[in-house]
């Protein structure tokens, strides 16, 4: 094994500048250019095998692109959507590791049953994140942005808790449904106690510093030290990272008890930091699976069980099980809510006493605020059941499947994991990815009506921040703050007229 070293990483991050830049002009996925130009390149003779530590790979990748991720992630939004959102990113990503799992063992026999479920694991958890980013450009209703926001966040840590249950199990550790249950629970809440409580501290701590590099700096640690304790404590990493992130953005910007002086700077400065951090580790990661393809299949050739051909087999019937799985799965999800509401509907035309009931309680939920999650029309359910592409999760998990049981044998299948986990993100990247603006375009969805809804919430916030003094900062975000509270306006476009803000302020003290 080589181990990568400083010159080799900056020579990836370089062309995966270069290449970046290129595939962004010609409207093309950075990501998928960067792993398919690294897998050509592992052909090119004396290319050596570059490898990291399997800890290292999620210890060090994962949690700062998920703290990255849920920085933009409204409260409010998740929770309007929280049953879909729980469902899509718990629910469908346990089944569908489970149904890959068994679909694997019956593929690879010889890599065992535990070891099938890991694959499944690395292969359940799609990359919604990274389409949502790009939600405006191609024009995705706002509702459906923000389901896959909320799920992005919550596969995430579902799809890691289960593989390291199998990764564990394949060490000879007894896995039984009620064990894994509990263990899955523990994780979950374990994990999410953790990220709380560094949110609280980070908090307590930063505007303490009064020096914006000094919280930033703090800031980038976060995601690090909530992965690690959370993890030494047996919880979800994953998870701890993603509360923490959430409280933390939410409250330096929406929070007046965090608007201290000075705060504004440390906004700023952090978004411009994590998009660079989200690029570099990427882009790294993308090379760096490409790399391994050469030496996998090389491997895979050379061995009798499970062999080059049948893990090609596998990775092609694996691929359009992982697109079939989800469309079916999400239809019959939003099937069912649309089921259910019209046969609702139908109770409550023939019986005024429930028709009471029911308009009472909606009133209620208004008043505070919560209405009940409308399903998704039948082009918006496609849509979401189209948007499956696996990424940068699945790479990291499969290049961190370990080289060695705790016995010290050599893991059952990893070469096999790790390749079908590039056939499938590829192949999801190019069926899905490319074709997504086009499936848009032929269901009709008008972005110009989702970019009419944006300025009519914008110019909302903007009469909310004139209706202030225009040279206090603190009391227009809390305006704006207040306005979220009172479900006057949308948590996003409130966060949007505050960078502004921020942006102004800046400007004022450069002039002064």
């Amino acid at each position: 094994m080589i181990i990568v070293n400083g010159v080799e990483i900056l020579l990836i991050v370089a062309v995966g500048i270069a290449v970046s830049a290129a595939a962004r002009r010609r409207g093309i996925e950075p990501g998928l250019v960067i792993v398919v130009l690294a897998a050509a390149a592992s052909f090119v003779p004396g290319v050596p095998r570059l490898e990291l530590e399997s800890e290292l790979i999620l210890a060090i990748v994962v949690p700062p692109l998920l703290y990255s991720a849920a920085r933009g992630a409204a409260v409010t939004n998740l929770g309007a959507n929280i049953r879909p959102i729980l469902t899509l990113g718990v629910l469908l990503v346990v089944l569908t590791a489970g149904a890959l799992g068994v679909l694997s063992s019956w593929l690879l026999p010889s890599i065992g049953l535990a070891a099938a479920f890991v694959l499944g694991s690395v292969l359940a958890p799609p990359d919604t994140i990274t389409t949502v980013s790009h939600g405006d450009e191609i024009g995705l209703p706002k509702r459906v942005t923000s389901i896959l926001t909320g799920e992005s966040l919550v596969n995430d840590a579902t799809a890691l808790t289960l593989f390291t249950i199998a990764v564990a199990a394949v060490g000879g550790e007894q896995a039984t449904w009620s064990g894994g249950i509990v263990r899955f629970l523990y994780n979950a809440i374990a994990g999410a106690i953790i990220g709380g409580l560094f949110g609280v501290a980070t908090l307590w701590v930063r505007k303490r510093l009064g020096n914006a590099t000094l919280e930033t700096a703090l800031v980038l640690l976060v995601p690090f030290t909530a992965f690690l304790v959370a993890e030494e404590a047996g919880a979800s990493g994953i998870l701890a990272v993603v509360v923490a992130s959430v409280s933390i953005s939410v409250n330096i910007t929406m929070d007046p008890r965090h608007q201290y002086p000075g705060a504004y700077r440390t906004r700023l400065q952090e978004g411009a930091v994590w998009p660079v951090v989200d690029f570099l580790l990427e882009t790294f990661v993308f090379a760096y699976i490409g790399l391994q393809l050469k030496f996998v299949l090389e491997e895979l050739a050379s061995s009798a069980e499970p062999g080059l051909v049948r893990t090609l087999v596998a990775a092609g019937v694996l691929l359009v099980a992982a697109i079939v799985l989800r469309i079916v799965a999400v239809a019959g999800l939003f099937g069912r809510w649309t089921l259910k509401l019209h046969l609702l509907s139908r109770r409550l035309e023939h019986n005024e006493a429930l028709r009471k009931r029911y308009a009472t309680r909606l009133e209620r939920q208004s008043r505070r605020g919560r209405r009940p999650f409308e399903p998704p029309t039948g082009k918006e359910t496609l849509l979401v059941g189209w948007i499956g592409m696996r990424g940068i999760l699945t790479l990291a998990a499969a290049a961190a499947v370990p080289a060695t049981t705790p016995s010290g044998e050599e893991f059952p299948g990893r070469d096999a994991v790790q390749a079908i986990a590039l056939i499938v993100t590829l192949g999801t990247l190019l069926i899905q990815g490319t074709t997504l603006k086009r499936l848009i375009r032929a269901l009709g969805i008008d972005p110009a009506s989702e970019a009419a809804t944006a300025a009519e919430r914008r110019a909302t916030a903007a009469g909310i921040v004139a209706a202030t003094d225009p040279d206090d900062y603190p009391a227009q975000r809390t305006a704006l703050g207040r306005a979220v509270a009172e479900r006057r306006l949308d948590e996003q476009t409130a966060r949007g007229m505050i960078e502004e803000i921020d942006l102004r302020q800046a400007a004022d003290d450069t002039r002064q």
